[in-house]
């Protein structure tokens, strides 16, 4: 985890120009480029990972919950389908299909149709390259309203086997003692809502045809 604290103030270098503008803003829609932590509402523990593979299931990265507020490897970034499908700046809208992008390992939020480790639910992981993975890291965001709000708990179903991304509590052991399993569930409860907590929040475009690039 050290490394991952190291890595982030690099990401900040990058994300320079359209930082300082996202923080002026007044909490409102979550935007596409946008990099946050998500907090699940009932456990109080943030979406995470890290280079830890799971020993059984895929073998594939880990997906954890942590308590701490200030991990770095709990950084994530909001992505289209397709790059051009949400573009730099352009509000999430309720419905929206996106991919989740661990931001120190490049690897998007996924889930198959391996049983979790724990609770014998559906695994979540960490899959790909360079942010480029399959089609099992498609996520629709479940809210009320038009757009993603910043202030509101929301949900997240998995395009491809339908499962909710849940967390109900049960922890590990060696080597990640007492951070939470991350699980897909069946049912929508309140073991799947999610709040944006800390990140950096890209301002919203007021013109879709002109956006930064990363």
């Amino acid at each position: 985890m050290r490394g991952g604290r190291r890595l982030f103030p690099l990401l900040l270098l990058v994300l320079l120009p359209g930082l300082c503008r996202g923080r002026e803003t007044a909490p409102g829609a979550v935007t596409c480029g946008s990099v946050l932590k998500l907090l699940n509402t009932r456990h109080s523990v943030r979406l995470h990972s890290h280079e830890v593979k799971y020993g059984s299931g895929s073998g594939q990265q880990s997906v954890t919950g942590v308590e701490a507020s200030d991990d770095a490897n709990s950084y994530w970034r909001i992505r289209g389908k397709s790059d051009s499908s949400c573009q730099r700046g352009t509000p999430v809208k309720c419905g929206q299909a996106i991919r989740l992008t661990h931001v120190n390992t490049g690897k998007n939020l996924h889930t198959h149709h391996f049983p979790s480790p724990l609770s014998n639910n559906q695994e979540v992981s960490a899959f790909g390259d360079d942010g480029e993975g399959d089609d099992l890291d498609f996520w629709i965001v479940q809210c009320s309203g038009t757009y993603w709000e910043r202030e509101d708990a929301v949900r997240f179903k998995h395009v491809g086997t339908e499962v909710f991304l849940s967390i109900t509590g049960e922890q590990y052991g060696h080597p990640i003692r007492g951070q939470r399993e991350v699980h897909g569930m069946p049912a929508a409860n309140h073991h799947n809502y999610w709040k944006a907590m800390e990140g950096v929040f890209i301002k919203p475009s007021l013109d879709p045809a002109k956006h930064d690039e990363l």
